[in-house]
């Protein structure tokens, strides 16, 4: 990533960026859908980048409609935040980004947030499609706000935030969920909506899994025996999601080193399309940052949603 490029520096290079894009198929109207049938307005009291729809007679830019939309933080800065937050292997706390844009504390953690929503993917497609191995297995982060220890009260994982992940080996795609408990009735619409019938399930030896998938290829390892690769079947393991595990709570613990439940979602996105778009898939920083700008369409997230206090995030 060169930070001397022309797009982190010039708003106006931002923009055209942002376009090309958002508009790889043609400049869109966000009001009425038609393409290709708008004209760029070159009023002097006329921003740059504003373009008139012919059919619906409304203005755009390509701003509208998108995470970006009625921001007053400079497009070059919006680009380059996306660009530090997509190529930092375990995240960039609110503080860093600070200190990068030249912005308040306040501003740079709410730019984090639209970013972490629009790194959100919500499309489903069962994972291990052709019997291919999918990991599943969960971890503990934090402290659940409803079952914070009292003072001198043991700890216990109950007592935590609990995350349900899922990764597939053949696309290396990870997927994860902020659930509130380990019940069978919790997890088991997950598993059964994201995993092919057909998938190889590689688990922990934890029984809840035997309840739940039932008429599935089911591999299991025992932790609790020093079990780590199954002793009949090389292929039974859950190391890789193991591994998805490390990078996120070490990022978690070293960069963030706080965060809420109501906020635990959006983290868990970050960490996800990181993975899920890594190097070793073929996608690099560039093409990381790149394929963020083209997912902001639809996700408008205000201060007010971000924040969760007055509005559930």
């Amino acid at each position: 990533m060169n930070l001397t490029d022309k797009i982190f520096t010039d708003a106006d290079a931002a923009r055209a960026h942002l376009e090309s894009l958002q508009w790889a198929n043609g400049r869109a109207c966000p009001h009425c859908g038609t393409v290709d049938n708008s004209v760029e307005l070159k009023g002097k009291s006329t921003r740059p980048g504003v373009y008139k729809c012919r059919d619906c007679r409304k203005p755009f830019s390509v701003t509208v409609g998108t995470l970006f939309e009625r921001s007053h933080v400079p497009l070059n800065k919006w680009v380059l935040a996306v660009h530090l937050l997509s190529s930092s292997k375990k995240g960039m706390s609110s503080h860093q980004l600070m200190r990068s844009l030249g912005v308040t504390y306040k501003t740079a953690w709410f730019m984090g947030h639209r970013i972490r929503e629009a790194m959100r993917d919500d499309t489903t497609f069962p994972m291990g499609g052709g019997g291919t191995p999918v990991e599943v297995d969960e971890t503990f982060i934090g402290f659940d706000p409803d079952h914070r220890p009292q003072q001198g009260q043991q700890i216990r994982t109950g007592m935590k935030m609990k995350v349900l992940s899922l990764v597939d080996r053949a696309s290396g795609r990870a997927k994860s969920y902020v659930v509130d408990n380990l019940l069978i009735s919790t997890i088991a619409p997950i598993l059964h909506e994201n995993i092919a019938r057909e998938a190889r399930v590689m688990t922990d030896a934890a029984p809840r899994y035997k309840s739940i998938l039932w008429g599935q290829d089911h591999g299991v390892v025992n932790h609790a025996r020093d079990e780590y690769v199954s002793p009949s079947d090389s292929t039974v393991y859950t190391n890789t999601i193991e591994g998805y595990f490390s990078i996120f709570k070490r990022g978690m613990r070293g960069v963030y080193q706080h965060c809420a439940k109501r906020h635990l979602h959006r983290y868990l996105a970050e960490f996800d399309f990181r993975y899920s778009n890594r190097i070793a898939l073929g996608t690099d920083d560039t093409a990381r940052a790149a394929k963020v700008l083209t997912m902001i369409g639809g996700k408008r997230l205000t201060y007010r949603r971000a924040d969760g206090l007055t509005c559930a995030a």
